[in-house]
């Protein structure tokens, strides 16, 4: 568990405010998302660059070993006695598109903060991190009512607009309203019609009801873009507590559980463990990066661990 060195102490642990949301700009500027290097606990760690990204040229060199000879700048060379090799940098003004999860689930912990809590606190700080790069931000905030879609802007502005419509997503207050069918289905086809080649997508989400519809447009998506998905759970949802009775509320019920059964115990942590495995073999069949993150993890640190840092 990583500790909450950068979430105020009197931060609500049941919502999310436009001010707090904007005060994670400042540690946002030390995320990096130049690069992906995310070490899932899944499926290893490894780097790479973005998928469809343009490149432009930046200068010629001297070739070195282990320079990939399909870069060689040949008609530098001709004009030399030497091989010269061509240094690209990548394009910036990148498409980065935020989905984040807000269905009734999401608003769930045992521990730390909601499920939904973290998503959006994750959600802003990648927001700020695109904005500090120079890339155009969007996204999508989806929960069992409302769904919302924003088209990828550049700027200060564009933040502000993300975590605005975040912090006041009608979902945060009509979780006992009619669902929508199947509103993760739903977001996943939106994400697939708007999501530009070359893009970053991250979706965070705890991917219940991730069905064969959800995972046919997700997996169109990382076709042509980056996919990060950041997978939020509870250590309730991994492993039930010790043998006992607890209670469990909510503003609308109350729930008594009995965890004595070791039957129901294994029954319970193979659930889970079944439900990691499919995304974790779906994220690795579409090549699309995996990162857990708990409701008491601290989220500047999680993606500072899993995304790297900036030099300043």
């Amino acid at each position: 568990m990583a500790r909450l060195d950068h979430i105020p102490e009197d931060a609500s642990p049941v919502s999310v405010s436009q001010a707090g949301l904007i005060r994670l700009n400042g540690p946002a500027r030390a995320i990096a998302l130049d690069v992906l290097r995310v070490n899932s606990l899944q499926t290893g760690a490894y780097v790479s660059h973005f998928r469809g990204r343009g490149m432009e040229f930046d200068e010629s060199r001297p070739y070195q070993p282990g320079d990939d000879p399909r870069s060689i700048d040949w008609r530098v060379t001709a004009r030399s006695t030497t091989a010269y090799t061509k240094l690209f940098r990548e394009e910036r003004e990148r498409p980065v598109l935020v989905c984040v999860d807000l269905r009734s689930n999401m608003h769930f912990a045992t521990r730390g903060c909601f499920k939904s809590v973290n998503a959006s606190r994750a959600a802003a700080l990648i927001s700020w991190a695109a904005h500090h790069r120079g890339d155009r931000l969007g996204g999508l905030i989806f929960g069992d009512t409302t769904h919302r879609e924003l088209k990828p802007r550049l700027g200060r502005r564009a933040a502000l607009r993300f975590v605005h419509q975040l912090a006041e997503h009608p979902d945060w207050t009509n979780r006992g309203a009619e669902k929508g069918s199947d509103p993760f289905a739903q977001a996943m086809s939106s994400l697939r019609r708007v999501a530009r080649p070359g893009s970053l997508v991250v979706v965070i989400s705890d991917f219940i009801g991730f069905n064969r519809a959800a995972q046919s447009y997700l997996s169109s998506v990382a076709h042509h873009n980056e996919v990060l998905a950041v997978f939020m759970n509870d250590p309730l949802e991994k492993k039930l507590p010790p043998p006992g009775r607890y209670r469990i509320v909510s503003p609308d019920d109350e729930l008594a559980i009995d965890t004595y059964a070791a039957a129901a115990r294994r029954d319970y942590e193979h659930e889970f463990a079944e439900r990691s495995h499919k995304l974790e073999a779906f994220c690795h069949r579409y090549g699309v990066h995996l990162m857990p993150m708990s409701t008491d993890d601290d989220p500047v640190s999680t993606l500072q661990a899993a995304l790297g840092r900036r030099s300043h």
